[in-house]
């Protein structure tokens, strides 16, 4: 299973302090059983949360866990969170419910959209030959009812026509 946390901060002169916080928060989250990976993008795209961590769980009880319901959240940030970004999503693979995280190595970036069936626009299986996983939220917030992922070349992917659906996020370096 995938787990999302979209945010921004309200006060953008706290960007690389938060941006040290998250590498730290990052890595206490990967200590908690049932979650094998965690990862930080950002993106500049209008109308997208600026900030998503991506986690791999095994399962949603990871969300009860007494360990991870001590280190979960934003800590010190919580009163800097931009209310109208915070989004948590937790989601499954429409052709199979135990999805990872995908990688995303250097120069690549994650292309994400969100959508209310598992395509763009009108149905069509890719954009401009993008093939996206496709994962339907099952839990949290729910703010969307799909999201489409992929990862690809930074350079490819600037050559995408610009959509508002569509946001690249690249990974997060420290500040």
């Amino acid at each position: 299973m995938i787990f999302t946390s979209q945010s921004g901060i309200t006060d953008p002169t706290q960007e690389p302090q938060w941006a040290q916080w998250y590498v730290e928060h990052l890595r206490i989250m990967r200590t908690v059983d049932g979650i094998t990976s965690a990862e930080r993008f950002q993106t500049k795209a209008l109308g997208w949360p600026p900030s998503l961590a991506m986690y791999s769980i095994r399962s949603p009880e990871v969300f009860v866990d007494p360990y991870y319901q001590k280190i979960r959240g934003m800590g010190p940030w919580l009163n800097l969170i931009d209310k109208r970004f915070y989004q948590r999503n937790l989601f499954e693979g429409t052709e199979q419910a135990n999805i990872m995280a995908p990688e995303v190595p250097a120069g690549s970036v994650l292309v994400v959209t969100d959508q209310t069936q598992p395509a763009l626009g009108l149905q069509e299986p890719t954009f401009e030959g993008v093939t996206f996983t496709w994962l339907r939220a099952v839990g949290l917030d729910q703010s969307t009812p799909y999201r489409g992922i992929c990862v690809m070349p930074h350079a490819r992917a600037l050559d995408l026509p610009t959509r508002a659906d569509v946001a690249l996020y690249i990974p997060a370096q420290p500040a």
